[in-house]
């Protein structure tokens, strides 16, 4: 061991004895004291008086103690029955507070029970109410006649929704028709067929109401979907489906269009019918012509290409491949695309003349004429027909959507004076409900196909100046009795966006004093013939409200052709011109004015109708500047001859 540690371990032993020493002493002392304190045991015997006094004190500490024993014991004793009557006294309260809450308890439930019961009670009254009331405007069950049958449900909407991938359409009717079952069905029906073939597969059934709606694919009836069909609601009725409604087509074909290339705001409404010989030179420029338009004869554009150089165009449409012509191809696209370059806003007139490659588009009733006219009715009265016809609108509107360098086309007019059936349109002799129901068909292909390719482009009905002459056995139609029957039909199978290119030559054709007064030119509804003089019969008739787009609005109007000859001299075809265009200047209603022509055509000028601005020969005729400066900064130095010739002092009259 360490000394260190040895040390210390003695140091703490002897630090413990002491103080065990201490206390010993300690306790001896204590015992010593005890020991002096105690008395002699003989010295207590020897006083008795002492011991008497401590025995009384005893006894009286004794009875003190047991007094106040007592007394602790009486007050515990009265603590625990106290305490004891305090939770009795709980309890019982506790007692009652648990009955009064059954009391309430029971209380509320009879009431709340009361309530249900008088709940119930009014319930059954407001049911039996409600029921009498369902049964009173219970929509009446209607039985089917041959009279309502095809009318008794119209179809209010039919439209494109391309969000959803479907075609809706909207119904309603006034009543519940009667019929074998609580249903409608839908069918689609090709837009040549009358009827439903029986053997069809409805489209969709939904129950009978006043208002039913229907969601059918967008593609049910292939690529082109089903913008070519018409739809029709029907009922069956001893297990024949009997339609109720008349056919309606969908309205809005521009939601599948690829294309929304409009026609650029036009600066002025000047245009002219132009010289494809003159297109590489600046006089279209030079003269401001803001509008165009060409014709396009059908047969021209079919079949394959002959040249060598320009090869066939195939274009597959709804699984069909079709021929057109390059070589023919290339010519217009060469028109269009100069056109278009220059800012000139272009209208196509799509014509029908003969093609014998292609008698599917000639109307069966057409084909016996053939020769007699240098246009005819369109083919839609049959699956061929009409496919050509969608084919060929769809084509054309791809082609000229303005892609390509090719041009844009932004009006198509479909036919020329079609109210001129033996002249421009032929078709045998028909009610005019038939002549333009056959027409209106065709119109509506076109319009479908072209608009679901392009979709701001404008689609016209062609009519001319022979307004409501009414003569007896007249080989023709008034274009007022068309315009009415064709409004009609459009709107009976779904109203579109159709435009009117009307054609207001003079009265008679081969003079221009356009603005002398004429018992066949007078400013009624009823005016026998149309010219500028009173042109605002026809934008008038527009505005009354079966007229109305859609949306209220009037009906493009494009005066796409009429002219004035110069044979009576060229400052009277001049301020016939002027007077035509501030006419047409002034109407909010008309959106173009298109002189006929830039150059005189030969074959006209043999029946006195030398048209044109230029001669023949390619010069100029005065009218060449009259038309150059109108609407622009300069009109007036050039315009203004024209008041002397008109017997009109200020322009302001014609409005």
């Amino acid at each position: 061991m360490e000394p260190e540690k040895t040390e210390k371990a003695d140091s703490i032993r002897n630090t413990k004895n002491r103080n065990i020493g201490i206390g010993k002493k300690r306790k001896g002392k204590r015992k010593k004291s005890l020991q002096d304190g105690e008395r002699n045991p003989q010295d207590r015997e020897r006083n008795p008086q002492d011991r008497e006094r401590r025995f009384v004190r005893a006894v009286s500490a004794a009875a003190v103690v047991l007094f106040l024993l007592a007394g602790m014991a009486c007050m515990a004793s009265k603590t625990v029955s106290d305490r004891r009557l305090e939770a009795l006294e709980a309890i019982r309260l506790e007692n009652e507070e648990e009955q009064k809450a059954r009391e309430r308890a029971e209380a509320e439930a009879e009431e709340d029970a009361a309530r249900q019961r008088d709940r119930a009670f009014d319930f059954g009254i407001a049911s039996g109410r409600n029921v009498l009331d369902a049964v009173k405007r219970r929509p009446p069950t209607v039985e089917l006649t041959e009279e309502n049958r095809g009318d008794f449900m119209t179809i209010d909407s039919c439209l494109v929704d391309t969000g959803i991938n479907r075609i809706v359409i909207n119904a309603s009717a006034s009543g519940i028709p009667e019929s074998d079952d609580k249903f409608y069905y839908l069918f689609a029906i090709k837009s040549h067929a009358d009827a439903i073939a029986q053997d069809k597969i409805p489209l969709k059934a939904v129950r009978k109401g006043e208002q039913v709606k229907f969601h059918i694919p967008r593609y049910f009836a292939g690529t082109e979907g089903g913008i070519f069909h018409k739809f029709v609601v029907a009922v069956k009725k001893d297990g024949v489906y009997l339609p109720v409604s008349a056919p309606h087509y969908v309205t809005n074909p521009e939601a599948e269009a690829k294309y929304r290339t409009g026609g650029k705001a036009a600066v002025s409404k000047k245009g002219l019918l132009v010289d494809p010989n003159k297109l590489r030179t600046q006089e279209l420029d030079d003269l401001g012509v803001r509008h165009a338009a060409y014709n396009i004869p059908v047969s021209r554009i079919l079949g394959h290409s002959t040249d060598g150089i320009h090869e066939t165009v195939y274009y597959k449409y709804n699984g069909k491949s079709y021929a057109f012509n390059g070589q023919v191809m290339s010519e217009y696209d060469l028109v269009f695309g100069i056109l278009s370059a220059k800012g000139i806003e272009v209208t196509a007139i799509l014509l029908n003349d003969v093609s014998h490659a292609y008698p599917q588009l000639l109307h069966p009733l057409s084909r016996s004429g053939i020769g007699s006219a240098p246009y005819y009715a369109f083919n839609a009265t049959d699956d061929e027909g009409c496919e050509y016809l969608a084919a060929i609108g769809s084509f054309l509107a791809e082609r000229y959507s303005g892609k390509g360098g090719r041009g844009l086309v932004s009006n198509w007019i479909i036919g020329n004076e079609v109210n001129a059936r033996k002249e421009w349109n032929y078709m045998e002799h028909v009610s005019l409900e038939t002549y333009v129901e056959e027409y209106a068909r065709a119109y509506r292909i076109f319009y479908n196909a072209i608009k679901s390719v392009n979709g701001d482009s404008r689609i016209y009905i062609s009519l001319d100046q022979q307004w409501n002459r009414n003569l007896s056995g007249n080989a023709d139609y008034d274009a007022r009795d068309i315009l009415d029957e064709f409004n009609r039909q459009m709107k009976r199978e779904g109203n579109i966006d159709w435009g009117l290119a009307y054609h207001p030559y003079n009265v008679p054709l081969t003079t221009p004093y356009t603005w002398n007064s004429s018992k066949y030119v007078v400013k009624s509804a009823d005016t026998p013939m149309i010219s500028m003089a009173n042109i605002e019969v026809v934008t008038d008739y527009l505005e009354q409200e079966e007229f109305l787009t859609e949306d209220g609005e009037v009906r493009s109007v494009s005066l796409s052709e009429l002219g004035y000859t110069s044979s009576m001299g060229e400052n009277v075809q001049a301020a016939a011109i002027v007077y035509a265009y501030k006419k047409a200047e002034a109407n909010r209603h008309i959106d173009a004015i298109l002189f006929s022509r830039q150059t005189d055509a030969v074959e006209e000028i043999a029946q006195g109708l030398a048209l044109g601005i230029n001669h023949a020969d390619g010069s100029h005729k005065f009218a060449y500047n009259v038309y150059k400066y109108m609407d622009t900064e300069q009109d007036g130095k050039y315009t203004d001859f024209a008041k002397g010739v008109t017997g009109i002092s200020d322009w302001s009259q014609i409005r």
